[in-house]
């Protein structure tokens, strides 16, 4: 599925991964490891890699980060991963790309921010560097203003205009016109140094809902730029995952966005790949893309006390995705698979023939005997202890019937007579 009013933008190359134009919306993240740490940095990559990040960012902030970017890219491609890997550069960009050239020659892009590139007469000279250093190596920008950390020049001078005005605007509005100015003047003076034109994404990343979709609905309707969606600052647990789902879905409605980012602050220790997760999550329930088969289950109710049904799904969702990075190489098409556990008789049977595969619980207190639908029609009944790896059996059998091209009646008719088999030496 795609909207059918997406903004077309502009298509930029980065590393290999197209961005904008009539290309997918792509994936993105951001590692939280010391760069230094080369070792630990290329790790957290391949995780993010492997978990579906299409483009990952890094903190290139000193000279040692900048020496152990080449080590890092190097690290990948023994591994195999060939991620597109972006620098991530503030207050000091200009020095690292002009003195690391192998650093400048190894990111796949610069990302920029015009708030921190220099103060007064420092700061077009600065960004002159580094855009000159974009053009030498050939490498796209990603102009990303924050406003956490605008431009405090052009806050002031346009502060300043609208208080010389007759009505002047509130200063939240001033505020969000602050950020979009500040992205299309620095592309603009980006173009003016020698930049081409589909060299530059641009982002413009607040913190607040509404304020996000005001900017980008803003900043969509100026230019032709691709645009990188996400909330700065999303916040810990459901928080960040709730506001960064409100802001961009209703953005991505639009047809405005070409790439996003879940910011999410991760637990301590926890795992950062939950944010590709949540970002790829967005993509597919909205119908935009599809990653990795999508599991239906029931909330729960008064009808099933029973926790059997919750752990099935969990255990059926896990065994998806850890299988996935197999499944993508041999099984095209397999991310669009539909499965459904469900937990009683309401909606249960209506919900599994919707899907392609399907498993309904009948409820409270009864014996756990669970149809299975396949391809909306229903295929046997699941009893026993061995429910779960039985369901298993049948969801592999019906992706390799499906997808590698297979006889599907045959082969889950052989499955029949097993799990037959099964059920007859259990009872």
């Amino acid at each position: 599925m795609s909207i059918t009013n997406r903004r077309l933008s502009v298509a930029v190359d980065v590393g290999g991964v197209r961005v904008g134009g009539n290309n997918a919306i792509v994936v993105q993240s951001m590692t939280n490891t010391d760069t230094v740490d080369a070792r630990s940095t290329a790790l957290q990559i391949e995780q993010l890699y492997r978990a579906g990040s299409e483009l990952v960012r890094i903190t290139v902030n000193t000279r040692q980060a900048a020496e152990a970017v080449p080590c890092i890219v190097e690290m990948l491609g023994e591994r195999g991963v060939s991620v597109p890997i972006i620098g991530d550069f503030h207050y000091n960009g200009h020095i690292l790309l002009k003195e690391y050239k192998d650093c400048a020659r190894a990111l796949a892009k610069y990302r920029i921010n015009p708030g921190n590139v220099g103060a007064g007469r420092h700061h077009d000279t600065n960004f002159k560097t580094m855009i000159e250093a974009a053009i030498e190596y050939d490498k796209p920008v990603r102009i990303g203003v924050n406003w956490g950390s605008l431009d405090q020049m052009l806050l002031t001078r346009l502060m300043d205009e609208n208080a010389a005005r007759p009505e002047p605007k509130d200063a939240r509005d001033v505020m969000r016109e602050a950020v979009v100015i500040s992205g299309l003047e620095s592309a603009q003076m980006a173009e003016e140094i020698g930049l081409a034109h589909n060299r530059i994404i641009l982002s413009a990343k607040v913190s607040e809902v509404q304020d996000l979709i005001a900017i980008y609905r803003d900043l969509a309707a100026r230019c032709d730029y691709p645009l990188h969606l996400g909330l700065t600052e999303a916040g810990m647990g459901s928080k960040g995952i709730v506001a960064s789902t409100a802001a961009m879905s209703v953005l991505l409605q639009e047809g405005i966005g070409d790439t996003i980012r879940a910011s999410l602050t991760p637990r301590p220790a926890g795992d950062r790949t939950e944010e590709v997760i949540v970002a790829q999550q967005i993509l597919q329930t909205m119908g935009l893309r599809s990653f990795t088969p999508l599991v239906t289950a029931c909330p729960g109710c008064g009808r099933t006390t029973s926790t059997l049904f919750q752990e099935m799904a969990e255990e059926i969702q896990n065994y998806i995705r850890d299988q996935m990075p197999a499944w993508k190489s041999l099984y095209p098409g397999v991310e669009e698979l539909k499965v459904a556990v469900m937990g009683c008789v309401v909606n249960g049977p209506g919900e599994s023939k919707h899907a392609n595969i399907g498993i309904s619980l009948p409820g409270t207190g009864e014996d756990p005997r669970a149809p299975v639908y396949v391809d909306g029609r229903m295929f046997t009944t699941l009893q026993g202890k061995s429910i779960v790896p039985q369901f298993i059996r049948i969801l592999d059998q019906y992706i390799e019937s499906k997808y590698a091209g297979k006889t599907a009646e045959t082969s889950l008719a052989k499955l029949t007579s097993a799990l037959n088999a099964d059920n007859a030496s259990d009872s």
